[in-house]
């Protein structure tokens, strides 16, 4: 049929429904919307569709809806249709609507949170779903993402007199040691926790103020064995004192241990490794894969 205007939503409308709460012995009840007379509802009793008017089976007025009959509560059940009132709320199928029932612009320009709580929800697309929307979590979603750098672990070395030979560096003073895995001046890999660590240590070599340094060694050893070193040579001419540092990126098994070693060569047989301004020291951590 012809018409005048703009054309009306056909899909997902629905009629209003009002569900009466029976009460024994009563005939008036109280309609949520106000009608010109009872041709403006459809009463259903017990799934059977009442016919309206004087004499029928109800009539109705403004909200009053009169019932020729009073019901019985527990036994019958009533409800009314509003015939007037299409309603264009009814939510639309599963799966029915698509991107072009959708603005391009429902997210952009909405106002950006600046934080989020535990609790908050994100929204995501799940790839192992065939791409369905789901929900989660703030407090989940942040759970497989990122870590920390731990096992981590760093000591303050000792004044040692050494000789020329690669000598197992001594720490006494524990500054970091967040698994409880550094013992007896080294670190071993505790239970869960293998993977790639960066490894660093730092030795101070001085000599007596009658020689002067050759060589010094810096040394990471791993179980046992020299993993990384880093060489200083001075010649003929060197200085009373040097620091000298390595590193190393190691990839560590559980129960692995690492240590620091360090070689001073002199002019004499007089050396020693000093912890003055905690210039020998020993430390590292787990990195995050």
């Amino acid at each position: 049929m012809a018409y005048i205007g703009n054309i009306p939503a056909e899909s997902y409308a629905s009629f209003e429904r009002q569900v009466f709460t029976i009460v024994n012995s009563q005939t008036a009840y109280t309609l949520t919307h106000a009608v010109t007379n009872e041709n403006d509802i459809r009463l259903v009793v017990n799934n059977v569709v009442q016919e309206p008017g004087s004499g029928k089976a109800y009539t109705a007025s403004g909200t009053t809806l009169t019932l020729s009959a009073a019901l019985v509560n527990g036994t019958d059940e009533m409800y009314c249709v509003y015939l007037g009132r299409a309603l264009q709320t009814v939510n639309p199928p599963a799966a029915s609507v698509g991107n072009s029932q959708t603005a391009p612009t429902i997210i952009t320009g909405q106002t950006a949170e600046t934080s989020i709580a535990t609790d908050d929800l994100i929204l995501l697309s799940d790839t192992s779903a065939s791409g369905a929307l789901k929900k989660m979590t703030r407090a989940n979603f942040v759970s497989g993402i990122g870590g920390t750098n731990t096992p981590a672990f760093f000591a303050l070395g000792d004044t040692q007199n050494v000789t020329y030979t690669r000598t197992k560096v001594t720490f006494s003073t524990e500054v970091i040691d967040t698994a409880g895995a550094f013992a007896s001046s080294k670190f071993t890999v505790p239970s869960g926790q293998a993977g790639k660590y960066f490894i660093f240590g730092s030795i101070k070599g001085e000599v007596d103020t009658d020689n002067h340094l050759l060589n010094m060694y810096s040394n990471i050893y791993k179980n046992g064995s020299n993993s990384v070193e880093n060489r200083l040579d001075f010649g003929t001419n060197g200085a009373r004192s040097c620091t000298n540092l390595v590193h190393a990126l190691l990839d560590l098994s559980v129960g692995d241990y690492v240590e620091l070693y360090g070689l001073v060569q002199t002019s004499s047989s007089q050396a020693s490794f000093n912890a003055e301004s905690n210039a020998t020291h020993f430390g590292g951590y787990k990195i995050i894969e």
